[in-house]
C-alpha cells in the first residue's frame, strides 16, 4: 500500500502545483486599469478601423491581418490562414495551464444605420448577391478587447505562467469557423488541447456590468430554408396558378402555431423567419418563393419537437394548395455553450471581489447562438460571460422614451465605446489569471 500511498501524495503535490496562486483581485484592477490608461487610445483606434471596415464570414481578410500584425509586435507567435482567415497567437511563459483566449471577426450582411461618425458603408458579395455589411453583433468591441487583453498578459507577464492562445475566428454568424478551425488541426497548431478557455460578448446592458452563469449558457441553433414550389402565372388570373408566396405567408403564420401549442410553455423555444424572397414584379405570381430563418432551443427533445412541427407544417400548406412537394432544408448550426461549473465558480469569486455588484449572476441562459460550443464539446473547460455595451445615459434616455436600447443585430447597434472595450479587457484579463497567476 505505500507506493499507492506515495503515488497519491505526489498527485496532490502536483495537482496543487498546477493551481494559479490565489489572485489579489481589487490590486490586480487598478493594475490593469493604469495600464488601460496607456493601451485606450490605441485599442479605440482599432476598434474603429474594424468597425468601419466590416468583413463576413470566411472574408475576414484585412481583419485578420490587422490582427496579426498586432499581436506579432506585442510579441506573439502568430499563425495565420487557420480554418481558412482564423488567427491564432501564442505567447508561452514557463510551466502552466495553456489557456484559450477566443474573439470572432467576422460582421453581417445588413446596413448600418447608427449614425456614427466612423460607421459602416462596406459592401460585400454574399448569397444573394451584394449587400451591405456592419459590425452589428459587437465583434468589433469584442477583438478590441481581446487586443487589450493580450496587451496586459504582456504587461504582466512576471506575474502569470503557462501558454496563452489567442485566437481570432472565422465565421461565427454563420456557425462555421470554430468547426473549421478545429478541422484544420486547431489543437495541432497550439501543441494539445487547451486547459482552459474564456470568450466574451457584448450585449444591450449596462457598460461596466459582467454577466456570468454555470451550466448551460446560450441555446441551439438550427437553420431553416424552405423553397415553395407553385405554378406561376398573371396577377389577374391567380386561379390558373398555385401562388408560393401565399404558402410561403401561410407557412410563416402557422409555423408559430407550433411554438404556441405544441411545445411547453416552460421551455425556450423560438422560431424567426428572417427572409421571404419571391418573384419580381407586383403582377406576376412567381414560380418559387424562398423562406429562411432559424430554431432556437435549450433541450434536445424540444428540438426535436419543434423541427417536427416545422417539417408537418410546411407539408400541411403545400397540401392545402395542391402544390408539388416543397423543399424543406434544416441545417444543424451551434450546440448550447456549456460553462463548466468549476471555472466559473473561480472567475465568478475573482469578478466579486473586483468588481462587487457589477459582476451579476444569471439566472437562465441566454436565446442567442453561439459556435464557441465546438470548442467545449471539443473538451476545453470554459467560461463565457457577457458584458454590458450601453452607458447608464443612453438606457436611461430609451426608457424615458418608452424604448430599449437597440440589440445585437439591429441596424443601430452600437455600444458605447470606451466602458465596453476597457470592462471586456478588465474582466477577461482577470479571468485569465485567476488560472495562470504565481
Amino acid at each position: 500500500m505505500k507506493p499507492l500511498f506515495a503515488a497519491a501524495a505526489l498527485a496532490l503535490v502536483l495537482t496543487a502545483s498546477a493551481q494559479a496562486a490565489p489572485l489579489n483581485a481589487p490590486a490586480t484592477l487598478k493594475v490593469i486599469d493604469a495600464q488601460l490608461d496607456r493601451d485606450y487610445p490605441a485599442l479605440e483606434a482599432v476598434y474603429k478601423t474594424i468597425h468601419a471596415h466590416p468583413e463576413l464570414a470566411f472574408q475576414e481578410v484585412q481583419t485578420a491581418k490587422t490582427l496579426a500584425t498586432e499581436m506579432r509586435a506585442l510579441g506573439f507567435t502568430v499563425t495565420e490562414g487557420v480554418g481558412k482567415t482564423g488567427v491564432v497567437a501564442i505567447l508561452k511563459n514557463g510551466e502552466g495551464p495553456k489557456v484559450l483566449i477566443r474573439t470572432e471577426m467576422d460582421g453581417l450582411p445588413m446596413e448600418e444605420k447608427s449614425g456614427l461618425p466612423y460607421a459602416s458603408r462596406a459592401t460585400a458579395i454574399w448569397r444573394d448577391g451584394q449587400t451591405f455589411v456592419a459590425h452589428s453583433c459587437g465583434h468589433d468591441i469584442h477583438m478590441a478587447a481581446w487586443l487589450g487583453t493580450a496587451r496586459q498578459m504582456v504587461a504582466m507577464k512576471s506575474k502569470w505562467k503557462g501558454t496563452l492562445v489567442f485566437v481570432a475566428q472565422p465565421a461565427e454568424e454563420v456557425i462555421g469557423g470554430a468547426k473549421a478551425m478545429l478541422a484544420d488541426g486547431l489543437w495541432d497548431k497550439i501543441g494539445g488541447k487547451p486547459d482552459y478557455g474564456f470568450a466574451l460578448h457584448v450585449g444591450p446592458g449596462v457598460a461596466g456590468e459582467i454577466s456570468y452563469k454555470a451550466g448551460v449558457i446560450s441555446s441551439t441553433s438550427d437553420g431553416l430554408d424552405i423553397t415553395f414550389n407553385g405554378r406561376g402565372g398573371h396577377g389577374s388570373m391567380p386561379s390558373t396558378t398555385i401562388d408560393p408566396v401565399m404558402m410561403a405567408a401561410r407557412f410563416t403564420v402557422d409555423v408559430q402555431s407550433v411554438i404556441s401549442r405544441e411545445k411547453d410553455p416552460a421551455a425556450f423555444g423560438v422560431v424567426t423567419i428572417g427572409s421571404i424572397q419571391a418573384g419580381s414584379a407586383g403582377n406576376i405570381i412567381p414560380d418559387i418563393a424562398r423562406v429562411r430563418g432559424t430554431i432556437r432551443t435549450q433541450d434536445d427533445a424540444v428540438r426535436e419537437k419543434i423541427l417536427d412541427g416545422v417539417k408537418r407544417t410546411a407539408k400541411a400548406v403545400v397540401d392545402m394548395a395542391g402544390a408539388p412537394p416543397a423543399d424543406v432544408k434544416l441545417n444543424p448550426g451551434g450546440k448550447m455553450v456549456v460553462n463548466d461549473q468549476t471555472l466559473t465558480e473561480r472567475t465568478a469569486a475573482v469578478f466579486k471581489a473586483a468588481f462587487g455588484a457589477r459582476a451579476v449572476a444569471q439566472t437562465t441562459p441566454g436565446s442567442a447562438s453561439e459556435d464557441y460550443s465546438e470548442f467545449v464539446i471539443a473538451g476545453v473547460p470554459s467560461l463565457y460571460f457577457g458584458i454590458g455595451g450601453f452607458d447608464r445615459a443612453t438606457i436611461e434616455k430609451a426608457k424615458a422614451e418608452g424604448k430599449t436600447p437597440p440589440s445585437n443585430h439591429s441596424p443601430y447597434f452600437a455600444p458605447t465605446p470606451e466602458p465596453s472595450i476597457r470592462t471586456g479587457v478588465e474582466a477577461m484579463t482577470l479571468a485569465v489569471l485567476s488560472v495562470t497567476a504565481k
